[in-house]
């Protein structure tokens, strides 16, 4: 019985230690969508990141970036509670030596102190989004950026964002969470839609878990691509749901 249990106990300590390494992997994935009829002239390159919370981002990812991307997105949980601030100014301060960012707010950013964001936003200037879209340019096409308050607030308004914007071949909604689909309609004319929120589920037994897994999938002629997130929650752990960041590039046909 002692044998038995001691073996019981190394497998528990090996699988906590696999657990806690995956949970701490520096996954970028390149992810390239083509779209006819949205003419870029060049490809539009973006560094997407959702769901930092309490880590601090790896050096590899940003010296694989460098010079690599046209601007980077954060998708919301920049923090959340227990999480210092000087952590939050520093993976600010190492994303904006990437390029410029824009923010769309998560249900955990929105526990926390926004005046000590705002604080550190200003200071790196922060694009920050909450029911806005802007026309952006890029290599002299223009195309339309929004970004949309957390769905847990029950203030999303996507028609707010677009009234009065004028319309541009390609459209980029960006919502912390992905259920964000069900409130887009036709009319919206969006193209793609950046989420995270869900972890991938975190820890997945039997490859079970409570959320899907992060994927790239096509509802209703829209294209989403779901985010595992960077960090974690509750606990600094995963299983099967490796943290992933992402690298895109939107062409034109």
């Amino acid at each position: 019985m002692i044998y038995l249990i001691l073996l019981l106990l190394s497998f528990c300590i090996i699988l906590l230690v696999y657990m806690y390494k995956e949970a701490h992997l520096n996954i970028i994935k390149k992810h390239e969508f083509s779209y006819s009829n949205r003419m870029l002239n060049k490809p539009l390159r973006i560094f997407f990141i959702s769901d930092i919370h309490r880590r601090v981002i790896h050096p590899t990812i940003i010296q694989k970036m460098q010079n690599e991307v046209d601007l980077v997105i954060v998708g919301g949980d920049l923090l959340e509670k227990g999480v210092p601030l000087h952590r939050v100014e520093s993976n600010i301060e190492t994303l904006k030596s990437l390029g410029p960012i824009y923010f769309v707010w998560g249900n955990n950013d929105h526990e926390n102190g926004l005046n000590e964001l705002m604080c550190i936003f200003e200071k790196f200037d922060v694009h920050i989004f909450k029911n806005e879209a802007s026309i952006i340019k890029h290599q002299k096409t223009e195309w339309t950026f929004i970004g949309v308050d957390d769905l847990n607030t029950g203030h999303i308004d996507i028609n707010h964002a677009l009234h009065g914007k004028k319309e541009t071949g390609f459209k980029l909604l960006v919502s912390h969470n992905p259920s964000v689909m069900e409130l887009i309609q036709p009319e919206h004319k969006i193209t793609l839609v950046l989420s995270g929120h869900t972890h991938g589920g975190q820890i997945r037994i039997l490859g079970f878990g409570p959320y899907e897994k992060g994927k790239v999938h096509m509802q209703n002629g829209i294209t989403q691509l779901v985010s595992n997130g960077y960090g974690t929650t509750g606990i600094p752990l995963r299983l099967g749901a490796k943290p992933e960041t992402h690298y895109i590039v939107i062409k034109g046909l």
